[in-house]
């Protein structure tokens, strides 16, 4: 187990390597960059801050700046907050991660316990309503139940806020200051979570249906065992290998933040930041949280085959 983990670890740089040169081709192709776009700078003004920043240097040149500070720690200076872009993703990245957890935690709980429900009882009622609500949820577009959520809860009948991750001008500290921000938090995850949970109940219930059509779960029931353990113990164990590697590409997903949802509920994420970033060509941020997630990417799948072993014993890593 060592030495693979030791291995893998040694094949991620030059997977990194290659990742970074294609992410910082992608944005050097993009036309346009932060001081071209900015119409108010006078073209002296612009070509200042053109050596300023090193954008004036060759492509190749900038690449190997940029790659050295990374290497270092540092990915570059936001123009738009002018201030380093691991400063600007620590203060946002964390709000993201935090109402990402939480809906993670809610939607793989629910999608787990009706995929099996449903999937022990093919063809029934509840079956055909599940179905029902699942492509249902999955129809919905993110910005058209964000504003529904809005509209209902938050303007209507006023029972959450429709925006925001705290009061305007709040003071609270400590335990208030946590159910405040759990108050402003529900509608968003509620919406995530909608979004999420009917492609995994039809992913759980398709694994199990074809666990418990096994041999190794009609010896189980011909043992004498009870439905129960069948199920829960021995076919949903198994059921659930497949979804490590759902769950390892699911790790960048925690610090990728949603960024229409962010957006509508004016959630203090880093989703939110990216799509500003988009807009106003702040490429030191675009390309280093796209570096970040790259990198989470890579530890996601290693994690995901290291887990296999833990999960079921006859995998082996060699």
């Amino acid at each position: 187990m060592k030495a693979y983990i030791i291995r893998r670890l040694l094949l991620m740089i030059p997977t990194l390597l290659g990742a970074s040169l294609i992410i910082f081709v992608i944005f050097q192709l993009t036309p346009g960059d932060f001081v071209d776009t900015n119409v108010k700078l006078t073209p002296e003004r612009a070509a200042e801050l053109k050596t300023l920043y090193g954008l004036d240097k060759p492509v190749w040149e900038q690449y190997l700046i940029w790659l050295g500070n990374v290497l270092k720690g540092d990915f570059g200076f936001s123009f738009q907050y002018h201030e380093p872009v691991s400063s600007v993703l620590q203060k946002y990245i964390w709000n993201s991660f935090f109402i990402a957890v939480i809906t993670l935690i809610i939607s793989w709980s629910i999608a787990i316990i009706i995929g099996v429900v449903s999937a022990t009882r093919q063809y029934s009622f509840f079956d055909g309503l599940v179905s029902l609500g699942v492509f249902a949820a999955m129809s919905f577009p993110s910005f058209f139940l964000g504003l529904l959520f809005v509209k209902w809860f938050g303007a209507d009948l006023q029972w959450f806020p429709a925006g925001g991750m705290t009061n305007t001008g709040s003071q609270a500290s400590g335990t208030a200051y946590l159910l405040e921000v759990l108050h402003h938090m529900v509608l968003p995850v509620t919406v995530l979570t909608m979004l999420s949970v009917g492609s995994l109940t039809r992913y759980f219930r398709t694994n199990m249906l074809e666990v418990i059509r096994q041999d190794f779960v009609r010896t189980a029931r011909a043992k004498g065992l009870k439905e129960k353990v069948v199920i829960y113990k021995h076919a949903l164990r198994n059921a659930l290998l497949p979804a490590i590697t759902l769950l390892g590409f699911e790790f960048p997903g925690l610090f990728a933040g949603a960024i229409i949802t962010e957006k509508i509920f004016n959630w203090p994420g880093v989703g939110h930041v990216y799509l500003e970033a988009i807009s106003i060509r702040d490429y030191p941020i675009l390309m280093g949280f796209t570096m970040f997630l790259a990198l989470l990417t890579v530890i996601g799948n290693l994690l995901a085959d290291v887990l296999y072993s833990f999960a079921d014993p006859r995998i082996r890593l060699k």
